[in-house]
C-alpha cells in the first residue's frame, strides 16, 4: 500500500524496492533529480516520462528537504 511522504511523492514496499516515486507512476525521485543534474530540461524530462512539470518540481522540493535534515559529519 502506497504512503504519501510528500505531496506528490509516494512509497509503496512492491514499488522499486519502496524507494520514493512520483504518484501514480514507477519513476523514481532518484531518477527526476540525475536527469535534471545531467542537464535534461524539465520539458524535456516532462515529455519523455509522461509527467508533469509540477511532478518533477515535487520531486526537487522532496529531494530539498531530505537533504535539509541530513547530517553529514567530516571524519578526521
Amino acid at each position: 500500500m502506497a504512503a504519501e511522504i510528500a505531496p506528490r511523492i509516494v512509497v509503496d514496499p512492491g514499488v522499486r524496492f519502496g524507494k520514493p516515486v512520483i504518484k501514480g507512476t514507477r519513476i523514481p525521485v532518484d531518477l527526476v533529480i540525475a536527469k535534471l543534474a545531467g542537464g535534461m530540461k524539465q520539458e524535456e524530462l516532462a515529455a519523455e516520462y509522461e509527467i508533469g512539470i509540477e511532478d518533477i518540481q515535487a520531486a526537487l522540493s522532496y529531494a530539498a528537504s531530505v537533504l535539509a535534515t541530513e547530517e553529514v559529519r567530516a571524519a578526521g
